[in-house]
């Protein structure tokens, strides 16, 4: 009898230690490779999409619904890109997948160039005041979209010894950015990338 309560122990613990082995393979295998920060609402909307990997197709007419469709992920690129460049890492993580190439490389070099001053942005976003529609074009196979952006913020640069160089830490700014979106009609990737600004 004692042997049975032995050998049930031993299958207890086998199934205990292979449920935990699962566990850790399903946490640690489904790394992708980034690790940066996200704002919770871009990972919410990220995790709509990899629920939908076959999104619907862009409205070409860019009518009112889809203008809705479309601001609403503007808005929370907008931040993601803004809380990204100024969140004192001088890195590009979060937003790059938002980024054209040229845009991409523009905040590069800026952020480099304020690395190698030592000097490190500080933001508090404080939220959207209005994002409106300006124009819409077809140009080829891209739509491209020009919005204007009302946005609160508290913004300042400090020097590696953490002394304001410019802006201030504690008074809110009223922000004005005119920013172009544009997506290829055709592709499946369902990210509209910033490629230009207008400040």
């Amino acid at each position: 009898m004692n042997y049975s309560f032995q050998y049930i122990d031993i299958i207890l613990l086998a199934m205990i230690a292979g449920f935990i082995f699962l566990r850790l393979r399903g946490i640690l295998g489904k790394k992708t490779g980034f690790e940066g920060k996200i704002s919770t609402q871009f990972e919410k909307e990220f995790q709509k999409i990899k629920a939908n990997p076959n999104p619907k197709p862009i409205n070409e007419n860019f009518d009112e619904e889809a203008k809705k469709d479309f601001l609403k992920g503007a808005r929370i690129a907008y931040e993601t890109i803004i809380t990204d460049f100024s969140d004192g890492d001088n890195k590009l993580i979060a937003s790059k997948p938002l980024l054209s190439k040229k845009i991409h490389d523009q905040f590069k070099e800026a952020l480099l160039d304020r690395e190698n001053k030592g000097h490190f942005a500080e933001i508090t976003f404080i939220g959207i005041k209005s994002a409106v529609v300006k124009t819409h074009k077809k140009i080829e196979e891209s739509l491209e979209v020009t919005v204007d952006f009302v946005s609160e913020i508290i913004t300042c640069i400090k020097d590696k010894n953490k002394k304001i160089i410019s802006g201030d830490g504690e008074k809110i700014k009223t922000v004005y950015d005119t920013w172009i979106f544009s997506k290829n009609i055709k592709s499946a990737n369902p990210n509209w990338l910033l490629i230009d600004t207008i400040t």
